[in-house]
């Protein structure tokens, strides 16, 4: 369907190097999109760099810390000098801690708020006037279930993935007249390379999520290309202002 096809457009990518970075990464480059792999560690982006290539799309990998106004500023010049101008972001930096409220120090909360919500907020203030000008772009905010429900040991994640997709519907409000839309996804525990090992070794954490969830399993990576794809085209071109849970239902329980 041509509605779904990138082709000729520039996607930048935060966190692109992690595991929900490397599917978005793959799943815009697939669909014809030249992709900017960005995070703070350049061999990781150019692995998934390298890989995108190796499947025959265009990709380049950017080294650049999302709370570095001046780096993110750098990293949009770079990725717009190499593949073009940037008509997708993706806000996907976050990190977490599994900690206790009472034992979540000052400096940890901190950081999870910064990488998850200022990030995005600098990464968008930065790419804005560059769309604005071209009049479109799609900006896409990896929220979480967290961003609408919440679970012990994740108070700070859980609150700056709450205000993220509150700043997605605020900057929808701003930057739709520009013709851009801005939207967020919210995905359940999706199993990665990364955490599949902690996954197989605490099934009693993660048959919470499961019980809960009317569809009966985790997600797997397969489940979000589709929904990222979808807010990425122009098949979601009066789609803004909205958070997509990828959920197996889990937020309507």
């Amino acid at each position: 369907m041509p509605s779904f096809d990138l082709t000729g457009r520039t996607a930048f990518i935060t966190g692109g190097g992690g595991g929900l970075g490397t599917m978005a990464c793959r799943t815009l480059a697939d669909a014809g999109a030249a992709v900017a792999v960005v995070a703070r560690s350049l061999d990781k982006c150019e692995a998934v760099a390298q890989s995108i290539r190796e499947r025959g799309g265009k990709a380049q990998a950017i080294q650049a810390d999302v709370l570095d106004t001046a780096q993110i500023t750098a990293a949009m010049d770079k990725a717009e000098q190499e593949l073009g101008p940037i008509d997708i972001l993706i806000n996907n930096a976050g990190i977490t801690s599994p900690k206790r409220l009472l034992d979540l120090a000052e400096e940890e909360w901190d950081r999870i708020i910064d990488v998850s919500l200022k990030g995005a907020f600098l990464c968008t203030k930065a790419v804005a006037p560059r769309m604005i000008g071209r009049g479109r772009g799609r900006i896409i905010n990896m929220g979480s279930i967290l961003s609408a429900r919440a679970l012990a040991r994740r108070s700070a994640y859980a609150a700056a993935k709450a205000g993220l997709v509150n700043f997605t519907r605020a900057c929808a409000i701003e930057l739709g007249p520009h013709g851009i839309t801005v939207n967020a996804l919210g995905p359940t525990v999706i199993v990665t390379d990364l955490n599949r090992d902690l996954v197989a070794k605490h099934p009693q954490y993660y048959q919470v999520i499961i019980d809960r969830t009317p569809l009966g399993r985790l997600g797997q990576i397969s489940d979000l290309e589709g929904p990222l794809l979808f807010l990425a085209s122009d098949a979601a071109g009066f789609v803004s202002g909205q958070a997509l849970y990828v959920d197996g239902g889990y937020s309507a329980s």
